[in-house]
């Protein structure tokens, strides 16, 4: 969300680690709370035994390098850890729209990659009295769903759960390297060519763009969410790729770095997918895994779909 909370193409673990270890402060309202230490419990969970948001949380942290961040935006910000799991839905964002899916679906647990309260640490002192809020806060209390945000976590996971969920969509796991998954190289494709791809094969109807329609495009890096200008600038200085392919800019910076290093003769391109876009794959990714190591719960992804519309 911020301009500094993605950063997907470091070579070293432990570079990533330093990043996301300086990322976020846990709010401390009321409807923020602490996720619990990581449990002894077995590393799998039996059709006949009763599931908590607990153990499905700490089962996923095992996976991660390092284990619990003592500071994180991965919290529960509605519910409770103990909690018996029903059903699960992974999404983006714990949008309205999404909880009433969710409702329908007699499910009781959304595992979101973005925040529930508009804001990146969901503080939500300054929404006390504000009815959008209240309306959210109260759907979730009066139908007992649990909200845990997966951000901090799933970027942590090595290789990267949202970066494999988009090579897995685009099925470009293949042309990746493997020491660096978001630097890409596809066989020779237009700009145009590779726009129409990206539209079909994440559903977007519409992509902001600089570049010649026309530019033989081969080497991608792809930076998806809100990398920011230093990891985007700098992907572009640092790995010259044809095209940097990436969520969402702030207009006064790299884009206006790409229009002057075209002027300057240097054949690079932009093409901006939109935040959501450029991550619900991970999602996708969290789906995947729920079913494997909880395949007795029913589980389910519902995209949090564009919050903008185009003419």
């Amino acid at each position: 969300m911020t301009h500094s909370e993605n950063i997907f193409f470091h070579k070293t673990d432990n570079s990533r680690r330093k990043f996301i270890a300086s990322v976020g402060m846990i709010a401390g309202a009321e409807v923020l709370l602490s996720i619990p230490f990581v449990s002894k419990a077995a590393n799998f969970i039996t059709p006949t035994e009763t599931v908590t948001v607990g153990d499905i949380m700490n089962r996923f942290i095992k996976d991660v390098p390092g284990g619990v961040l003592k500071e994180t935006v991965d919290t529960l910000k509605s519910g409770s850890a103990d909690m018996k799991v029903k059903g699960i839905v992974t999404t983006m964002f714990a949008t309205v729209e999404v909880i009433k899916k969710t409702i329908a679906l007699d499910a009781n647990f959304i595992i979101a990659h973005e925040p529930t309260f508009y804001n990146h640490e969901d503080d939500v002192a300054w929404l006390k009295g504000d009815a959008v809020y209240q309306y959210k806060l109260d759907l979730l209390k009066q139908n007992n769903i649990t909200v845990w945000r997966n951000h901090d976590y799933i970027h942590r996971l090595v290789p990267d759960g949202v970066t494999m969920g988009i090579l897995e969509q685009l099925d470009w796991k293949k042309y990746s390297e493997k020491s660096l998954p978001n630097l890409i190289n596809i066989p020779s494709v237009s700009l145009k060519e590779l726009i129409g791809y990206l539209k079909t094969k994440l559903g977007i109807e519409q992509v902001r763009f600089i570049g010649d329609v026309n530019q033989t495009c081969k080497k991608i890096l792809f930076e998806p969410g809100a990398a920011g200008r230093n990891m985007q600038i700098g992907g572009i200085r640092q790995y010259k790729p044809d095209v940097l392919i990436c969520g969402e800019i702030s207009e006064w910076e790299t884009a206006e770095y790409v229009r002057d290093a075209r002027a300057k003769g240097d054949a690079v391109s932009l093409i901006v997918l939109g935040h959501i876009a450029s991550e619900e794959p991970g999602s996708t990714f969290m789906l995947n895994w729920l079913k494997e190591k909880f395949p007795s719960i029913k589980s389910t992804h519902i995209p949090a779909g564009n919050s903008l519309s185009f003419l």
